[in-house]
């Protein structure tokens, strides 16, 4: 029943979800499908310092010199209008170089003014109150054809001097005249700049307006001018549902409302001019419009608003293509006759449903994409909803399951995914406090995988070539297979990479004198050796940097080779504590240690001992100075808090018997959500979250649902994934998707890994020929990338 349950809430959500994209998408942004006109016209503060602007449905850019050199080398870039839009071009400037000396002093803010940045790109300002000088006539007369004779962009903003000097300027019917009349020019000279934008009428605090404005400025007008300006300009609009076509506009003219719902009174002294931060966005605004479909379109995918997602290579459309026929092949061909799907047809249609919906999801505009947005209340009650879930799932067996039994480690590895997918959602990593104990969490599933496999090759004692491909293949099918669809790189998808480089070193380290390692002194040595190589290894990284060089030289394959050190080396030797941590339990229940005397006091002492190392860790990572300090003692330290935790979690009989479903559930598939969860829980590469239905109001829902929809994904993959490996290799056994313990009752039964070995004997040249051809067509593909 419990079974039945989460899959109809899985497939409800995933239903959902894809109604409502193709609904929203169908009814709204078929209007607006590159969300220019939501980047301008919706939005709200994500944070209460009024940091992070989140527009409706896509993700800001926060730009960078270099990004504007791309967009705006050697151009020109044109604003006219009052002190506000003065505001507006000083903020564009230091944006474009950081390192601009801007004018100051009163004498100076009335004047016409020239800015030159480092990248040669050259922003003009005129000061023109009520925008009757010459300038724009002049441009609109000059209608400037090329890229480089024309502006690249013009920023046209004035109104208030229009209400301060009402007598004399002739007050709101003459601003709406002006408008007017710059409009008609701006219409007959059509190529007057690549992006005009006229601003709206700035918004006032009148609280905090001066007794003499406060006289003539009033809400009301200004709230009337805007009207006239949004009647006279309308949003942007497109004519077709397309996922990649720019949209047409009935004016050359842009309007960005959202500038006034930006402003807050704690944002301005005079109530007029408003702080640095909010003129900066607006500023950046102005940026993701004008300059984000101009900017390579490279993983991470994380400027979305105002930009056209890149067609898909011929790479990626080919293991698209290869994908879709492979799943309606073994539909279709091989049911021979049979109505009802068999394992093999629901693995193929699980993988092919599962990458088109990643793909959609995360390289199209289907699904939003927003920013995350980290509130200590939130994460808490996210981690504490998840706590509740997993405590009321908690089921009891009938007997002792044993030392870190198969349940137990599912429920672990559950628990620790849980945290992480919520630590990643809600963009905790800036918080030491919380990104410290997630390290540990990362550390946890490290020491299982040298706990689960040096458990296993003492117990099974098999080191042969089927056993190996079964886990590597398992580890790595679908990462590979989403790394060349999503045209992102292997190494992104860390935790599978990481996993099988440590589960290699464990297989090398039990493998190199295996007839020894009943011998507990020789292991141990080997372990330490072991642990002393890999440690010098990556201490000089020149080593790892001409390996790299030659993948890169020799198959194209780009990988950083300072990133991947940082990776390993933050867990650099948990997974050898993992495996002495498995020897130690094995010869504990050969020697029957657990019948000694002292066993009880002992217990008692670890228990104590595990206690006192919690505290100890906890007011230790909390009085780091911040998580960079934390991580030059993550290597050294981690493994106290992952021992103390694996002593209270067994400290008696009862803790082992039990195990909570939902936390098991979520284990069963940790590796798949590791991987998915950057395209379909998060997404822009994890930069950003998925979103069904826009606005920081609906972000509960959007959480339930994709969450929901993402596990489901998850489970579907998981099992898919282990049921092809074992065609694949070929063998009668399942596989393991991450490294779990191996019941130490089966210390005397075969093993089912040399079994299924006996049985695949014929065909084991057949798996390495196997793999040999799919090296082939990586190495094939990755030749073929660069030309794409």
């Amino acid at each position: 029943m419990y079974l039945h349950w989460r899959w109809a809430a899985g497939f409800f959500s995933l239903v959902i979800s894809l109604l409502g994209v193709l609904t929203r998408y169908a009814l709204l942004d078929r209007f607006d499908p590159l969300h220019c006109a939501a980047l301008l016209h919706q939005g709200a503060w994500l944070d209460r310092s009024r940091t992070v602007w989140q527009p409706n449905g896509c993700m800001l850019h926060n730009y960078t010199p270099q990004d504007g050199f791309t967009c705006l080398e050697s151009r020109e870039l044109i604003f006219i209008g009052d002190s506000t839009t003065r505001g507006l071009f000083f903020q564009f400037g230091k944006l474009l170089d950081p390192a601009l000396n801007l004018p100051v002093g009163a004498e100076n803010k009335h004047q016409d003014q020239s800015l030159l940045t480092a990248s040669q790109i050259r922003l003009l300002f005129y000061w023109d109150p009520f925008l009757n000088s010459s300038h724009i006539q002049r441009l609109a007369a000059s209608r400037g054809v090329g890229d480089g004779s024309r502006p690249a962009l013009l920023v046209i903003g004035a109104g208030l001097w229009y209400l301060r000097y009402a007598d004399g300027s002739g007050g709101l019917a003459a601003y709406e005249s002006r408008i007017e009349t710059i409009l008609d020019a701006l219409i007959e000279g059509n190529s007057v700049a690549d992006e005009v934008v006229i601003l709206p009428v700035e918004g006032i605090i009148s609280s905090k307006l001066s007794v003499e404005r406060a006289r003539s400025m009033h809400h009301s007008d200004v709230d009337a001018m805007n009207s006239d300006l949004l009647h006279r300009i309308k949003p942007l609009t497109g004519k077709y549902l397309s996922l990649f076509q720019t949209p047409s506009r009935p004016l050359p003219v842009s309007l960005p409302p959202v500038f006034n719902q930006m402003l807050d009174p704690s944002q301005t002294e005079d109530g007029l001019h408003f702080s640095d931060s909010v003129v900066r966005t607006q500023a950046n605004i102005l940026l993701n419009f004008r300059c984000n479909d101009h900017l390579p379109k490279t993983p991470p995918m994380n400027k979305t608003c105002c930009r056209k997602y890149p067609a898909p290579s011929i790479v990626q459309l080919l293991i698209l293509v290869a994908v879709m026929l492979w799943v309606i092949y073994t539909i279709c061909v091989r049911r021979q006759g049979q109505w009802t799907l068999q394992r093999e047809q629901r693995s193929a249609l699980a993988i092919g449903v599962s990458i088109a919906l990643i793909y959609a999801a995360d390289r199209t505009g289907l699904w939003l994409k927003e920013h995350k947005n980290y509130t200590p209340e939130a994460f808490a009650g996210l981690c504490l909803a998840a706590l509740v879930v997993g405590l009321g799932t908690v089921k009891r067996g009938e007997k002792d399951l044993g030392f870190l039994n198969r349940e137990q480690t599912d429920e672990w590895k559950g628990w620790m995914q849980v945290v992480i997918l919520i630590y990643h959602y809600m963009g905790a990593s800036q918080v030491a406090g919380i990104y410290n104990p997630v390290r540990v969490l990362v550390a946890g599933y490290l020491f299982m995988t040298g706990y689960g496999h040096t458990t296993f090759y003492l117990l099974k004692a098999d080191h042969g070539f089927t056993r190996v491909a079964q886990v590597l293949i398992r580890l790595n099918l679908f990462t590979l297979l989403l790394a060349y669809t999503m045209a992102t790189d292997y190494l992104f998808y860390y935790f599978a990479p990481l996993v099988s480089l440590w589960f290699c070193v464990v297989y090398l380290t039990m493998a190199i004198g295996s007839r020894f390692n009943d011998r507990s002194a020789i292991l141990v040595c080997k372990i330490f050796s072991s642990a002393i190589i890999v440690g010098a290894f990556m201490k000089h990284s020149w080593i790892l940097e001409t390996l790299f060089s030659v993948l890169r030289q020799v198959f194209r394959i780009n990988w950083s080779a300072r990133e991947w050190a940082f990776r390993v080396n933050l867990d650099l030797y948990i997974v050898y504590v993992g495996q002495l941590t498995a020897l130690g339990v094995i010869k504990v229940r050969k020697h029957r240690l657990m019948e000694h005397r002292y066993w009880a006091l002992s217990q008692k002492l670890a228990i104590g001992v595990s206690t006192s190392v919690f505290i100890w860790f906890f007011s230790f990572e909390l009085s780091q100075e911040s998580k960079f300090t934390y991580n030059t003692w993550h290597p050294w330290i981690s493994w106290l808090p992952v021992l103390a935790f694996v002593v209270l979690r067994n400290a008696n009989s009862t803790l082992r018997a039990s195990s909570s479903r939902a936390f098991a559930f979520i284990g069963t598939c940790s590796l798949e959500t590791f991987i998915i969860q950057s395209h379909f829980f998060l997404a822009a590469d994890s930069k950003g979250v998925l979103v069904v239905i826009p606005g920081v109001n609906w972000r509960p829902f959007n959480f339930i649902i994709t969450w929901t929809a993402f596990v489901f994904i998850s489970h579907l993959v998981a099992e898919a994934s282990a049921d092809l490996t074992q065609r694949l290799c070929a063998a009668t056994s399942p596989t393991l998707p991450l490294p779990v313990s191996v019941p130490l009752q089966s210390l005397n039964q075969p093993a089912q890994d040399e079994v299924g070995d006996k049985r695949a004997g014929h065909s084991r040249f057949g798996l390495k020929s196997k793999l040999g051809v799919v090296a082939g067509l990586m190495w094939i593909a990755n030749m073929f990338w660069k030309s794409d």
